[in-house]
């Protein structure tokens, strides 16, 4: 649905060039939650503004939909013309809501459907409809100053779906608003996601927000995407840093004869007791030190760090176990480039 093929932007000023974009390419899904995640100046922010092109690539393409945004960017009406066809099948949810104070929220919600033509009755039989989507169709007359940050979103969320667009485009929509607000929108966003069959793309700092919407994720850094796939193939990729961040863990070896292994749990195994199993079986001592648990996409799933009593070549029957067992298995430490194959532990 949204394909970007080696995208790069290049900000000139006072004789110096910033890369904003490096060669991203990115690949989302028709009707999966896709997040960015990345800390700020990664190039977040950027790169959403060129998948509507707000901001015009300095090279690279943008196909949304099958269509190549970047070869309607040209000059002239009709280029123009075509561009703001495609974009009105693009809805864009900013973070501050950029709400027009002198406006009711209907008259919000109606303002690009003014843009896009309809009449008077029309507009508000439509914007009425969204409000009611979005739980705000008591709120239709109040103004923008009478409404709370969670409410505000939700009228920037409507006004975004007012041309029944097939992409919708969230920038840092929930990182001004407190937690359990933050949870509402999203949750609305993934009711959005499977109602309406919508291709949703946000950016984001916050790992939370991967964890409770997202189907695929992507990391940037320094303007690149360093890391990108679904969810669960990110939690059992060894050493990624996203699986990392969605799930923190630590604790260190006790001595230098102990192994401290990474494990992960997803769906039916994270309620399965596999640790007292391997202890069991083998007859020996384990410690856990760290865990986390979380659900992910409607899953269980979660990492827990463990250290096993002897160094890494008397452990090697245990890891194999706890791999036979289906479960993604890392070694920390020095011995994790000693690692072996799950073949070769069985």
């Amino acid at each position: 649905m949204i394909t970007t093929r080696g995208l790069t932007k290049v900000y000139r000023s006072r004789g110096r060039e910033i890369t904003a974009l490096d060669g991203v390419d990115l690949n989302v899904r028709a009707g999966e939650v896709y997040g960015v995640v990345g800390r700020s100046g990664a190039g977040k922010s950027t790169l959403i503004r060129c998948v509507n092109l707000l901001e015009r690539p300095s090279s690279g393409t943008v196909h949304v939909a099958g269509q190549d945004l970047t070869a309607l960017a040209g000059r002239g009406p009709r280029a123009g013309s075509a561009l703001r066809q495609a974009r009105s099948r693009i809805g864009m949810v900013f973070q501050h809501f950029n709400l027009l104070s002198s406006r009711t929220v209907q008259g919000n919600v109606e303002f690009p459907l003014e843009i896009l033509g309809l009449n008077g009755r029309e507009r508000s039989r439509k914007a009425l409809e969204l409000l009611d989507l979005v739980g705000l169709a008591d709120r239709a007359g109040a103004y923008p100053a009478r409404l709370s940050g969670g409410q505000k979103q939700r009228v920037g969320i409507a006004r975004a779906l007012a041309g029944d667009p097939q992409v919708l485009l969230s920038d840092e929509a929930t990182s001004a608003l407190d937690p359990e607000t933050t949870r509402s929108v999203l949750h609305l966003l993934r009711d959005l996601n499977r109602q309406l069959g919508l291709t949703v793309l946000l950016i984001t700092h916050e790992m939370d927000v991967v964890k409770t919407i997202c189907d695929s994720a992507a990391l940037m850094k320094g303007g690149r995407i360093t890391e990108s796939g679904s969810v669960a193939e990110l939690l059992a990729t060894p050493g990624s840093e996203l699986a990392h961040e969605l799930f923190p863990v630590g604790g260190e070896a006790s001595g230098p004869d102990r192994t401290v292994v990474d494990v992960t749990f997803q769906g039916e195994a994270a309620t399965r007791p596999v640790i007292s199993e391997l202890s069991r079986t083998y007859n020996i001592d384990i410690s856990i030190l760290g865990a986390a648990m979380d659900t992910v996409g409607g899953r269980q799933v979660g990492r827990m760090r463990i250290e096993l009593p002897g160094r890494f070549e008397e452990n090697v029957v245990p890891i194999g176990f706890l791999r036979e067992q289906g479960l993604q298995v890392d070694v920390a430490g020095a011995a994790a480039g000693a690692d072996i194959t799950e073949e070769g532990a069985k």
